[in-house]
C-alpha cells in the first residue's frame, strides 16, 4: 500500500506542476469588481450580443427577400 501511495503522489504532483505552469502564463489576474461594475459589464455584453443579432437578422431578411423574388419569378414562369 505504501508503494501505491508514493506512486500516486508522485504522478499527482507532476500533473499539478505542469498544470500550474501552463495555466499561469495564459490566465489574466483576477480583479474583484463591485456589484455596479459587474452589472455594467453584463449590460455591455448583452448590448453587444443584441447588436450582433440585429446585424445577422438584417442579413437573413435580405436573403429572404432574394428568395421570395426568385419564388415569384418561378411561379410566374409556370
Amino acid at each position: 500500500m505504501t508503494a501505491q501511495k508514493k506512486g500516486q503522489t508522485e504522478t499527482g504532483t507532476s500533473q499539478q506542476g505542469a498544470a500550474a505552469e501552463s495555466g499561469s502564463t495564459k490566465r489574466k489576474p483576477w480583479v474583484k469588481k463591485d456589484a455596479a461594475e459587474s452589472m455594467l459589464s453584463l449590460i455591455q455584453k448583452q448590448e453587444e450580443r443584441v447588436s450582433k443579432m440585429r446585424k445577422d437578422l438584417e442579413k437573413e431578411e435580405k436573403q429572404l427577400e432574394k428568395l421570395q423574388k426568385a419564388k415569384k419569378v418561378l411561379e410566374s414562369a409556370t
